[in-house]
């Protein structure tokens, strides 16, 4: 839903039509390949992600190098993990909610995007951190995962912006955000630092992606159509309303857009490793 908002303003200032192809399946691993393989003339992009473009690397064998074949065009929106869970379960905080799991070890049930996913990193991590132990179950994205716990049929998930409007109708019971910051979509959320559990704070990011050896001067021209548009007051307040935080202008640009993801590699490839997570 982001994507198709920032696209339909950007056609404004492109003169472009720009069409949305969903090409689903391996993590994202098919659409990026197709992005890898396109021409580099700026008329093929690619919407990576941490998991496309950070992950996946680490996860699967892959016809391309996830930092060095791609071009950063513009990060166009941020977002953090709502830590849900389901309203029978017996803890309305954090502290309540860690108490609870260590008195139940391997009884709770987590639901999960996906095997190498954030959210199914965001568990183990938080078992490290707590000495926690409970189940991982991977869904086929974050949508099933949010069903199923609103049925109650598990009894955690890290949310991604989908997951608010369950929150917001008390279909769900939110412990804390992932962020170093409240967020304006959820202010009544606290951080998990807030609720005492220091260094859990994560984000994922979405942007554009163009194949490598795309001219500046189209990169340029791409990432100044996002930068318009994110700065439209209409299409902010929006993507606001949706849980989703809007990079600063400086964020948006290629450079800082390459920088974060190599950062992003730096920090999460040896989790991942050290967790044995493959792809199948």
């Amino acid at each position: 839903m982001v994507l198709r908002i920032i696209t339909e303003r950007m056609r404004t200032f492109l003169g472009q039509t720009i069409i949305i192809e969903n090409v689903g399946g391996g993590s994202g691993t098919i659409g990026t390949d197709r992005v890898f393989r396109a021409a580099p003339d700026g008329y093929t992009l690619g919407a990576g992600n941490w998991g496309t473009h950070v992950a996946n690397g680490a996860i699967f064998a892959l016809p391309y190098d996830v930092l060095r074949d791609f071009q950063p065009v513009a990060l166009h929106q941020i977002f953090y993990y709502i830590f849900a869970v389901k309203k029978a379960l017996p803890a309305d905080n954090l502290r309540e909610l860690i108490a609870w799991l260590k008195a139940n070890p391997d009884k709770a049930s987590l639901g999960t995007a996906g095997v190498g996913q954030q959210s199914h990193l965001a568990g183990i991590l938080f078992q490290k951190l707590t000495g926690t132990r409970f189940q991982q179950v991977p869904y086929r994205g974050a949508g099933p995962a949010i069903q199923d716990l609103i049925a109650g049929q598990i009894d955690l998930v890290f949310g991604d912006p989908s997951v608010v409007p369950a929150v917001r109708a008390g279909s769900v019971k939110a412990i804390a955000v992932t962020a170093k910051h409240r967020l304006p979509a959820v202010p009544d959320i606290p951080t998990a630092e807030e609720s005492g559990l220091a260094g859990f704070s994560f984000a994922n990011w979405v942007g554009l992606f163009a194949p490598k050896g795309t001219p500046k001067e189209i990169i340029d021209q791409l990432n100044g159509a996002v930068g318009s548009t994110l700065a439209d007051p209409t299409i902010r307040q929006r993507l606001v309303d949706l849980g989703v935080e809007i990079p600063s202008r400086e964020q948006q640009t290629p450079a800082a857009f390459a920088a974060l993801q190599k950062a992003e590699i730096e920090k999460w490839w040896p989790i991942i490793k050290a967790a044995g997570i493959k792809g199948e």
